[in-house]
Formats: C-alpha cells, sequence, structure tokens
C-alpha cells in the first residue's frame, strides 16, 4: 500500500502500489527557494519552471487534479492528438478515454490535448495556490537550470495579484503578466499583444490577454513564445487563473490555445 506525494503533501488515503510502481520513504532533498517577484527593479532571468529546479521526489508523483473519463461538463468533442514533438516528459498522463482537466480548486474544467501532453505534477506557480493541467517538455536543460516547457495549467488566484472582487479582472491579468514574464523567461524580453478584451466564459465574466514575446538568449532553443493569461470570475473567493504558453520551437501548436480557451467550462 502506497500513499501519493504531489509535490506538496500526501494523499489522505493509501492504496495498493500496483505493477510497475516504484515506491520511496518520501522527498529526500529540499527544493529551492520560490521565487519572489518584485513589481519594481530589473526582470529576473530563469526558466519556465524555476519553482521544481533541482527538486528530487524518491516517492512515487501522480494526480494532483480529478479528470474525467468520457464526457464532462457541457463539451465533449475528442480533442484528438497534437502531434508534439520533441524532448518528452517523464511522468504520468491521463487515462485512456480522457477528454477534459477538471480543476475542482480552481472551479473550471477545459480540454485535455491527448498523445504528448501530460499530466502536470509539478509544483504550483507563484501566482496560483495550486495548480492542475498538461504540459511537455521542449528543452530538457536551459542556462539557468531546469526545463523548459509548453504547458496549459490552471488555479485560484493567489493573494496580493491584483483581485478586489467582481470587476477587478483586468487589473489582475495585468499583475499576472507582469508576475509571469518576470519570473518564467529570459530577459529582457518584449511583449506584442495579441487581443486584450473582456470575455464571457460559460456565462461567467472574465478578462483575456494573448501576447507574444521575444528574447534573443543563447542557450535556449525557443527565441519566443505565445502566451494566454484567462482569468475568470467563477463566484469563489478567487478567481480561476487559466495559463497557456506554447514555445515557438513548437509554433504548430499555437492554434490550441483558442480551442482550449473556447472550451472552458465554469463547474
Amino acid at each position: 500500500m502506497v500513499r501519493w506525494w504531489n509535490g506538496i503533501g500526501w494523499s489522505d488515503v493509501a492504496t495498493p502500489a500496483g505493477p510497475g510502481v516504484t515506491t520511496g520513504t518520501g522527498e529526500q532533498t529540499l527544493r529551492p527557494p520560490r521565487p519572489v517577484w518584485q513589481p519594481a527593479g530589473p526582470a529576473a532571468t530563469r526558466s519556465r519552471v524555476p519553482w521544481v529546479v533541482g527538486a528530487v521526489v524518491a516517492a512515487v508523483v501522480v494526480l494532483v487534479v480529478g479528470v474525467v473519463l468520457g464526457t464532462s461538463g457541457g463539451r465533449t468533442g475528442d480533442p484528438g492528438p497534437t502531434g508534439v514533438a520533441g524532448p518528452t516528459a517523464t511522468g504520468p498522463t491521463f487515462a485512456p478515454g480522457t477528454v477534459q482537466i477538471v480543476d475542482n480548486q480552481a472551479g473550471i474544467a477545459y480540454p485535455f490535448l491527448g498523445d504528448g501532453w501530460y499530466q502536470y505534477v509539478l509544483s504550483p506557480p507563484l501566482e496560483t495556490t495550486s495548480v492542475a493541467g498538461q504540459y511537455f517538455v521542449t528543452q530538457d536543460t536551459v542556462p539557468d537550470g531546469g526545463e523548459f516547457i509548453a504547458q496549459i495549467t490552471s488555479g485560484p488566484v493567489a493573494e496580493g495579484y491584483g483581485w478586489t472582487g467582481p470587476g477587478s479582472a483586468q487589473a489582475t491579468v495585468d499583475t499576472l503578466t507582469e508576475s509571469v514574464r518576470a519570473n518564467y523567461y529570459p530577459g529582457p524580453n518584449e511583449a506584442e499583444v495579441l487581443r486584450d478584451e473582456a470575455v464571457t466564459v460559460d456565462g461567467a465574466p472574465g478578462w483575456i490577454r494573448e501576447f507574444v514575446l521575444s528574447w534573443d538568449n543563447p542557450g535556449y532553443d525557443a527565441t519566443g513564445e505565445r502566451a494566454a493569461l484567462l482569468v475568470v470570475d467563477t463566484g469563489r473567493s478567487a478567481p480561476a487563473l487559466l495559463y497557456l504558453s506554447i514555445p515557438n520551437t513548437h509554433a504548430e501548436l499555437y492554434g490550441v490555445i483558442d480551442r482550449v480557451v473556447e472550451a472552458v467550462d465554469v463547474l
């Protein structure tokens, strides 16, 4: 019987280990301190996953969020494979038949993109209090350590990012944009905004900002990325953040951003 480590704590229940499962006694090394974003001053040069660089987890890392098998929510189409290329992530993926990722903490659900995407089991980013979603590795090692990834993740927005209640989604997106640019991308970088507007997500008010980042830093396969931040007022104390990012090494996948955003359900 084993308990599962999700990067933050242990599961409340024990389950049979099953075939092929390697077990350990827990987390054997400490994670490096999480970066602290400062709204003023020069942006820090960081990899896309600074919150887990150097961490070694001896326990099995498994499901962080619930997934729906078959159909769930208001949209039930088969997302189909995305044909991703490049380095592959090592870690769990979703069960066969999964078509939707359900983030009960954030209060939203959105499509699982299929083969080549892995279940996101890394620690939560600074901007959310928990994390759910999917990702794959696009570069195994970057100059400042860690990996570079494509990701579609979600979570409740943490305190201190501009949320003061209904009507503050745009201000929240403003602050979140500064934070992700400073913490997860090589600097300096430039941003071209593609859209910045109020949206209605499954009947709920929200704000989306989609932009293209560019940089010129040696040691990175990507020289830019298309990203989108969608904040949704789900009626809870904290809004949901959906963070979508595709490096330009995989520009053929830019279309999944609109595809996922258009299919978000509010729980």
